[in-house]
């Protein structure tokens, strides 16, 4: 929000400091990783002091860290653009899978999101970030199927997100890496899909 002499507030440029400084990193992490990018080179990147990063990141993890929601968000709205028109829960878990595989093919993604963020992070902290996104809309997709009354008997949501979850980043990664082609992938994911559905 501007005043009425057009300045803007101390919150509006520490957002969009903190948005210059996540989309640089983020261009950096993606091209050359976490370990070859330094903090000298972000701040040439923005045009801003050293004194201006630490203030918004106390150091390069937590600038990786929002890096990563940054693009843990952009894998989310690629899931639920795929997934919102579809006729059914089961076909929108089905389209939100594969365009999850999609985006995590996406240049930058892939090393940030899979390789660089359980490496930089570690397990339990990128857990934490993988739940807020996308595992939280991979659930979100299996409690619609509960509630439609199609999730197997015996299988619990929280369970049977865990194992497609897995499954899934294993095959986002088979497939940047030119392991698995699309149809392939796509045939795996139809049978655990339908090994955990019930007939309608």
């Amino acid at each position: 929000m501007t005043g009425g002499n057009g300045r803007r507030s101390n919150r509006e440029r520490s957002e969009e400091t903190r948005r210059r400084l996540i989309q640089a990193a983020r261009r950096a992490f993606a091209e050359k990783g976490y370990a070859a990018t330094g903090t000298p080179e972000l701040v040439a990147a923005t045009g801003l002091s050293r004194g201006a990063l630490y203030h918004q990141f106390p150091d390069k993890a937590a600038l990786f860290r929002a890096v990563l929601e940054d693009a843990q968000q952009e894998v989310v709205a690629a899931i639920e653009a795929a997934a919102d028109a579809a006729p059914d829960a089961l076909t929108a878990l089905r389209r939100g899978s594969r365009a999850f595989v999609a985006a995590c093919m996406r240049p930058g993604i892939r090393r940030i999101v899979l390789i660089d963020g359980p490496a930089v992070l570690g397990w339990q902290v990128w857990r934490e970030v993988d739940a807020a996104h996308g595992l939280g809309t991979l659930i979100a997709g299996l409690d619609a199927l509960a509630e439609a009354g199609r999730l197997r008997p015996g299988l619990t949501v929280q369970a049977t997100a865990l194992l497609l979850s897995g499954a899934l980043n294993e095959a986002a990664l088979a497939a940047s890496e030119g392991r698995l082609g699309h149809a392939e992938i796509g045939n795996a994911i139809d049978a655990l899909l339908d090994g955990i559905t019930r007939p309608a």
